[in-house]
């Protein structure tokens, strides 16, 4: 019984600890059977970890945004413990390793504009490999938007942020669980935990993943249908919210000292910094047009599933830093952020015409200069400014990011006419300039675009 057996509690048949901390009499009751010399060092005193998610909650919101998850957006958390049947060792499978193989397969189901992923992995994971092995492992997911977080210091927040999480019999994922969290397990080997401890409860009831079914449909249905189990949640901790008094209580007496007089409390939370999502491999772009006026755009960092393209048009859009540079001389779309003012790219009138001068085989180059906005140059000239945002639609679940609004513009100005014509592309600007730009739907939400001519120079 891992932590509680005598070898981990005893040292030559005497406790090691004059105070053992558990958060739940259940615990008391497996310390007495377990190891019954060590049962009066029992001290139940709650989980000040679990408390500080739990008073973390208010502020879930701004943990997605800084997680660089929009209105609108699933944030899926990728969590492993650290041993070799986990999510990310062999998981109850046998040959590659479970997270590592299923990782293309998240870039080619899950559209970049509708679905986050994060990777919550234990720290022993890093320790173990290192962590330049582990990022060079997770590269190319990483271009594909996925987000690395801190092992010791972001887990939490991105716990409070998470619509999901996919894991295994770690604590993580069963923090996860007690938060009420949708939960898809894709390691749960009940023969490494002990069957009577409420984790192995969970693993037998929680919902688990097929990795030979559709990732997506298992998602969504896991969120859409979603009933939290009660064992995490009742078994966590018996006295949330207690953690801080019960264990300031319990270090004073241990002193021998008064406690003092203000009340204890725990560490808030911190808000972690910003990562922004910068996608650079090339993205795959399904356009339909759903009346006049009005867009709908899908990208993916891979080939997309062929069921999604039985109607519409595809192109490729390219971010300009991406580390496939030869598909930049096949991209119909070439696009980047950055600081409008940023010398090295002269400005963004600048590097556009740069762009299509470099790539002649690209249609539209795009420069977004915040998370509402970009600047792009249609081949022929002319230059535009894109925005969206509250000023632009009906409130934050309108924004559009500037990229699938440029892919959305690249298509537009390309589209045929129900008469089977094609408008000249000068006559669809101006069109466009006139009504005050377009809609632009991604998944369920729709937004509007902005469009303003600017002067070419």
């Amino acid at each position: 019984m891992f932590g509680q057996a005598p070898q981990w509690v005893l040292s030559n048949g005497v406790p090691i600890a004059d105070a053992l901390v558990l958060s739940h009499p259940e615990q008391c009751d497996r310390l007495r059977a377990a190891c019954p010399e060590a049962a009066p060092t029992a001290v139940l005193a709650g989980d000040p970890c679990f408390d500080r998610v739990l008073a973390a909650r208010p502020y879930r919101e701004r943990f997605r945004r800084a997680l660089g998850v929009g209105a609108g957006q699933r944030l899926i958390v990728l969590n492993s413990t650290w041993n070799p049947e986990s999510f990310f060792g062999d998981g109850d499978t046998e040959g590659d390793d479970l997270l590592p193989a299923l990782l293309p397969r998240l870039a080619r189901e899950f559209p970049v504009d509708e679905y986050r992923f994060a990777a919550v992995l234990h720290p022993n994971i890093w320790h173990g490999h290192g962590p330049g092995q582990v990022r060079a492992w997770l590269d190319r997911a990483r271009r594909c938007g996925l987000v690395l977080i801190d092992p010791l210091e972001g887990w939490r927040q991105a716990l409070v942020a998470a619509d999901a999480l996919v894991g295994d019999h770690g604590s993580v994922t069963f923090y996860a669980a007690a938060l009420g969290t949708p939960v898809l397990l894709a390691a749960a080997p009940l023969h490494e935990l002990d069957p009577d401890a409420p984790i192995s409860d969970f693993m037998r009831e929680a919902p688990q993943l097929d990795p030979r079914a559709s990732l997506r449909e298992q998602i969504d249905r896991l969120v859409d249908h979603h009933r939290p189990l009660i064992g995490p949640a009742e078994y966590t901790t018996s006295v949330p919210g207690e953690a801080a008094v019960r264990l300031r209580t319990l270090f004073y007496s241990m002193m021998g000292v008064p406690e003092p007089e203000w009340a204890a409390s725990l560490e808030p939370l911190p808000l972690p910094g910003h990562e922004p999502v910068s996608v650079t491999v090339p993205l795959q772009v399904l356009t339909r047009v759903l009346r006049p006026g009005e867009i709908s755009v899908t990208r993916w960092a891979g080939a997309p599933p062929a069921t999604e393209c039985l109607d519409g048009e595809l192109h490729v859009a390219v971010h300009e830093d991406t580390r496939d540079v030869d598909r930049l001389g096949l991209a119909d779309v070439i696009f980047r952020d950055g600081r409008a003012d940023d010398p090295r790219f002269g400005s963004p009138a600048v590097w556009t015409a740069e762009v299509l001068q470099r790539h002649p085989g690209c249609a539209l180059a795009a420069f977004a200069v915040g998370p509402h906005e970009c600047v792009v140059r249609v081949r022929g000239g002319a230059l535009l400014r894109l925005t969206s945002g509250p000023g632009e639609g009906s409130g934050p679940e309108a924004v559009v990011d500037p990229g699938a609004a440029a892919s959305a513009l690249h298509a537009l100005l390309g589209a045929v006419s129900g008469g089977g014509t094609r408008t000249p592309t000068a006559q669809r600007l101006a069109e466009l300039v006139d009504v005050g730009g377009f809609s632009v739907r991604i998944g369920s939400r729709s937004g509007r675009v902005g469009v303003v001519g600017l002067p070419v120079g």
